[in-house]
């Protein structure tokens, strides 16, 4: 089981969530890191903390759309 709490990325990237980590990872930095976690049996996955009520511009939502699409992918490679 691998999940994801949207709140390591930077507020830049991620700003509807509930507790903000100035000096997080950008989207393109935990894509990486899933990448390498590529070859690991993973069974299920989630991503956590999205805040719809604070994402006005929906950053966060398509960061953890793009992270969820990048999950399921690895689920089904397996």
């Amino acid at each position: 089981m691998l999940s994801i709490d949207i709140d390591v990325l930077d507020p830049a990237y991620a700003p509807a969530t509930g507790a903000p980590e100035p000096g997080g990872l950008s989207t393109r930095e935990l894509q990486m890191l899933l990448y390498c976690l590529a070859d690991l049996d993973v069974v299920g996955a989630d991503v956590v903390e999205v805040s719809p009520a604070y994402d006005h511009a929906q950053i966060t939502a398509l960061a953890a759309a793009g992270l969820t699409f990048d999950l399921l992918a690895m689920v089904a490679r397996t």
